[in-house]
């Protein structure tokens, strides 16, 4: 089978070629200097790629290809906010930031988050690009998106859709929380009970949390996970509650970080990689040591899986969107794959119990995405 990892870098985009699953040929750079947040193929029509760029002066923007990432077109409108009513404060976007592919019913179509925080969706394969009025244009959106800076910017992320359900979607605002919607994006509502939250006034607040990444398993899709800037979560549908199974992590290493990874075969199966979230904030691995870690138990305990990772002085961060699996079709054998901060990318195709570096020296990696 022949598969391709996407690398997006501060620098360009980068693909990693492989007709084995072992060894893996560099291809690119692509759009070399330019900042590539999130390169993602359509599940849908798996010639199809869309891209999220901001290219040097001339701001941020989405590229499209439909002949597997040989040529690509700039979308003809992207991603922007109305125009501002009298009295309103100006939006404008920084970012395009995520990507995601819509329903299967729904070809063609595709989903944006931005920085500062907005959502915007395709009909016509990325080409062209609307907001969405319920959500950005919502009576509670000042207030979920209040504009607080982390040191990464406000960014919205995470866009789910429901496979079972086209109108029933979820989206992640950092920060700003978990929302969700059952009717196509008209009506939003948080979804953040449970989460802790130690940086607000109130820890217990309906929105203003922090989510780094937020994920649903494609064959249980009412499981849910989430790693969080205050711990990694759980919850199950019909349930609003999230469970807090970072606390079965062990203690010296926590449960801050950025990524978080399903088996798409087990919903018990999930897997983290921790940083250290010190009170300064260094955000790189723990100790210089870093490891993934994985639970088959849906969060009730927890394995290190360092294999093959550098034992000491490697201080880089994984981001939100730099880890990602294949398929993983024989049990035992799902390939994980991450990027870091350090341009370097990893692999495992034993579940995470060995890894072997497959790429280095690239510029610092923002995204990993798998296309077949």
């Amino acid at each position: 089978m022949n598969t391709t990892l996407w690398i997006g870098t501060r620098k360009g985009a980068f693909a990693l070629k492989s007709t084995r699953r072992r060894v893996f040929r560099a291809v690119g750079p692509q759009f070399l200097g330019h900042i590539v947040h999130h390169i993602v193929q359509d599940p849908r029509e798996p010639s199809r790629l869309v891209m999220g760029a901001k290219t040097g002066h001339l701001g941020p923007t989405v590229y499209t290809s439909s002949d597997r990432g040989r040529h690509w077109q700039e979308a003809k409108a992207p991603p922007a906010f109305r125009k501002v009513r009298d009295g309103e404060p100006a939006r404008a976007v920084e970012r395009v930031f995520w990507l995601s592919a819509g329903h299967p019913s729904e070809p063609g179509v595709w989903y944006a988050g931005t920085s500062p925080a907005g959502l915007f969706r395709s009909e016509d394969h990325g080409a062209h690009w609307q907001p969405v009025v319920g959500f950005n244009d919502h009576p509670q959106f000042s207030k979920w998106a209040s504009g607080a800076r982390t040191p990464d910017g406000e960014l919205l992320h995470s866009i789910r859709i429901d496979p079972r359900d086209a109108k029933h979607m979820y989206l992640a605002i950092s920060i700003g929380g978990i929302f969700e919607t059952h009717d196509g994006g008209k009506e939003w509502s948080p979804i953040n009970e449970g989460v802790a939250a130690e940086f607000l006034p109130d820890p217990k607040a309906a929105y203003g949390h922090d989510p780094h990444c937020f994920i649903l398993h494609p064959q249980q899709p009412d499981r849910l996970y989430h790693q969080n800037h205050c711990g990694i979560y759980r919850l199950d549908r019909p349930a609003t509650r999230w469970i807090r199974i970072g606390n079965n992590m062990p203690k010296k290493i926590g449960d801050i970080g950025f990524p978080i990874v399903a088996d798409p075969h087990d919903s018990d199966s999930v897997y983290v990689i921790p940083m250290d979230g010190s009170s300064v904030w260094p955000r790189v691995s723990i100790d210089g040591k870093p490891a993934v870690y994985r639970s088959r138990n849906a969060g009730k305990s927890w394995q290190r899986l360092d294999r093959g990772l550098p034992r000491q002085q490697a201080w880089f961060t994984v981001l939100r969107q730099a880890m990602c699996t294949d398929n993983g079709a024989k049990q035992g054998s799902l390939g994980l794959y991450f990027g870091t901060t350090q341009g370097e990318v990893w692999a495992s195709h034993n579940s995470g119990d060995a890894w072997y570096r497959i790429a280095q020296y690239l510029p610092e990696i923002y995204s990993v995405s798998f296309a077949v």
